[in-house]
């Protein structure tokens, strides 16, 4: 892969994005051969790197390089809020970027609901992962959202080589 790709992951807790991340991340490294970081927003800056269970500690079980941030510090190199470039400039080498929250940055960003979808996500998503929990007839979609299969990491991983950003 010549260009590094970047996409974005966003929905409330509790949907399945670290889930969804982590099956993604470790299918691109063990199955396809490529390098991946991870950045994962922390809006409560209450991350701690390495304790087992948490979020930052499974991400970096898949082999990844991980970078967690919050509005108060980036855990990595910095103790600060770092912009989407200065992130990727923390990481030597990557070849797919998996940015989890962080909904401003201008990534295409495939968002995941279980259950219930909110609505308020439509204008920030290029992209709705879903499982059966959700009829999405009850709701009224943008045309151009792709529908993804929350439950099939090749297919978003397709949707990723499609749409992601170079960056």
């Amino acid at each position: 892969m010549e260009k590094r790709l970047a996409v974005g992951f966003t929905g409330p807790s509790n949907s399945g994005k670290t889930t969804l991340i982590l099956k993604v991340a470790r299918k691109l490294i063990h199955e396809h051969g490529l390098e991946v970081a991870i950045i994962k927003h922390d809006p409560k800056d209450k991350a701690r790197f390495d304790v087992e269970g948490k979020d930052s500690y499974k991400f970096s079980d898949t082999g990844a390089e991980v970078i967690v941030t919050s509005s108060n510090r980036t855990t990595y190199f910095s103790q600060r809020e770092s912009s989407l470039d200065e992130m990727i400039r923390l990481f030597n080498h990557f070849d797919v970027l998996l940015v989890e929250g962080l909904k401003g940055l201008p990534l295409p960003r495939i968002s995941i609901f279980r259950k219930t979808i909110d609505e308020d996500y439509f204008p920030f998503m290029n992209a709705l992962a879903i499982d059966d929990s959700i009829n999405i007839v009850d709701y009224k979609v943008p045309s151009d959202v792709d529908m993804l299969n929350l439950n099939d990491p090749d297919e978003v991983i397709s949707w990723i080589f499609k749409n992601a950003k170079q960056v």
